[in-house]
C-alpha cells in the first residue's frame, strides 16, 4: 500500500533499504566523518581523568537533545543540579538531567550487551521517568507546525512494532559490509519511523546514536555533541527524515547525518582540547600560588564538578570537611572559583569552565 500520511505506516519497509546507501557522495562523506571521529577519540584520551569529560559534554548533549523537543533549560542549571539529591530543579532541568542519566546508564550496559531493543526501552524509561514498554496504542500523528496538516502516522500494533524493532536490531549488527556510520544514519531513520514509544522517541533515538558509536568502537565514551548540530539545522533534520519516507531520499538523509557527525566531532575535539588546556593552566596556577593545598586531584575535582560542594572534595579523598571548606574558599579568594549560597550550603562555581562549555558551535547553513 502506498504511503499515506494520515494512515498508520504499517508497511514501513524493513532494513536493509532497497536503495543504494553507499553512493560515491556518501562514501566520500563517510571518510571525512570517520577521520573527525578518530581525532575526537584521540583527543578524549588526552585527559586521563575521563570524569572531566563524562560530566561535561554529555550534559550539553542532554540540554540540546531536550531542546529539540522544546524542553528548554540552561547549562548553568544543568551543572548546578547535576549532583543534587534534593531535586530542587525545575521540571525542564529534571527532564534534561534524566537524559544525561539514561546516556550514562546506557553506556554502562554496553559492557554487558550491544545496543538493542532492550537498550532503547531502558533509555526511554529513564528519560521519561516511568515504567513504559513498546506501545500498544496508536502512535501520535506528526503534524506540520505551520499548517497543522498530518505529515506522518507511525505504525501501530505492539507485535508489529516488535517485529520491526527485531529487524532494526539485526540490521545494525549484522550488515557488516556497510560502514557503521552509514548504518547509524539508517538506524536513526528507522527507529524514528517505527516510533515505538508513546513519548520520548526523538531523545531515545539520539541517545542510541551515541551509544552505537561507542558500541562499534568509534568512540571510547559518549562525548559527541551531536544534538547541537540538529538544533542549528532542525528544519533540515525533519525534512530529510520525512523525505526518506515519501521519496526514499536516503542519500540526502545519510549525507546530513555524516555532515552532522563530522562537524560536531570537530567542534567537540576543539572543546576537549580547550578543557584540557584550561585544566592544565588552573593546576599550574594552584601549584604556583597555593603550593600548600596543591594536588592534581584538587584541580580536577573543580572540573568534574563545575558547581563544586565541600562533599565533592571529601568524596574524592582530597580532604576532610573542614580542610575541604578552607581549600574551596582559598580557591575563591584566588579568583579561580566563585562562592554562591545555595540553601544551607555553599556552592563553588568554576566560571572559566562554564563559560567555555556554554559556547555553542555555529550552525552550518542548510544545503
Amino acid at each position: 500500500m502506498p504511503f499515506r500520511p494520515d494512515r498508520p505506516y504499517n508497511d514501513l519497509p524493513p532494513l536493509p533499504p532497497r536503495e543504494d546507501v553507499e553512493t560515491k557522495a556518501v562514501l566520500k562523506a563517510c571518510i571525512a566523518a570517520r577521520a573527525a571521529l578518530a581525532e575526537l577519540r584521540v583527543s578524549g584520551q588526552l585527559i586521563p581523568n575521563q570524569a572531566v569529560l563524562i560530566n561535561s559534554i554529555p550534559l550539553l548533549e542532554a540540554q540540546a537533545s531536550s531542546e529539540i523537543e522544546n524542553i528548554v533549560t540552561t547549562t548553568d542549571r544543568l551543572f548546578r543540579f547535576a549532583n543534587e539529591a534534593g531535586n530542587q530543579a525545575d521540571p525542564a532541568t529534571k527532564e534534561a538531567l534524566r537524559y544525561r542519566t539514561a546516556l550514562s546508564e546506557g553506556f554502562q550496559t554496553l559492557k554487558r550487551r550491544p545496543v538493542s531493543t532492550s537498550t532503547a526501552i531502558a533509555v526511554c524509561r529513564t528519560i521519561k521517568g516511568v515504567d513504559l514498554d513498546i506501545r500498544a496504542t496508536p502512535g501520535t500523528a506528526l503534524m506540520n507546525e505551520a499548517t497543522g496538516a498530518v505529515i506522518y502516522t507511525p505504525p501501530e500494533g505492539q507485535a508489529l512494532l516488535r517485529d520491526k524493532l527485531a529487524n532494526w536490531e539485526r540490521y545494525i549488527h549484522e550488515a557488516e559490509d556497510v560502514d557503521p556510520l552509514i548504518r547509524l544514519a539508517v538506524m536513526h531513520y528507522q527507529f524514528e519511523a517505527i516510533h515505538p514509544f508513546t513519548d520520548g522517541n526523538g531523545r531515545t533515538g539520539r541517545a542510541l546514536n551515541l551509544l552505537y558509536l561507542v558500541d562499534k568502537g568509534l568512540l571510547d565514551i559518549p562525548v559527541l555533541y551531536l544534538s547541537r548540530y540538529i538544533i542549528g539545522n532542525k528544519r533540515a533534520y525533519y525534512d530529510r527524515l520525512l523525505a526518506v519516507t515519501t521519496e526514499s531520499a536516503w542519500e540526502d538523509w545519510i549525507l546530513y547525518m555524516l555532515g552532522a557527525i563530522r562537524e560536531t566531532a570537530n567542534w567537540s575535539t576543539a572543546r576537549i582540547r580547550a578543557i584540557r588546556d584550561l585544566l592544565n593552566q588552573t593546576a599550574e596556577r594552584i601549584r604556583s600560588n597555593l603550593p600548600k593545598i596543591y594536588s592534581r586531584e584538587l584541580a580536577e575535582v573543580i572540573f568534574v564538578h563545575p558547581y563544586c560542594r565541600i562533599g565533592d572534595l571529601v568524596a574524592a579523598g582530597i580532604a576532610k570537611r573542614q580542610a575541604a571548606s578552607v581549600y574551596l574558599k582559598t580557591l575563591a579568594e584566588q579568583g579561580l572559583l566563585q562562592e554562591m549560597k545555595a540553601g544551607r550550603e555553599n556552592l563553588y562555581i568554576n566560571p572559566a569552565l562554564l563559560a567555555l562549555l556554554s559556547e555553542r558551535p555555529p550552525a552550518k547553513p542548510e544545503r
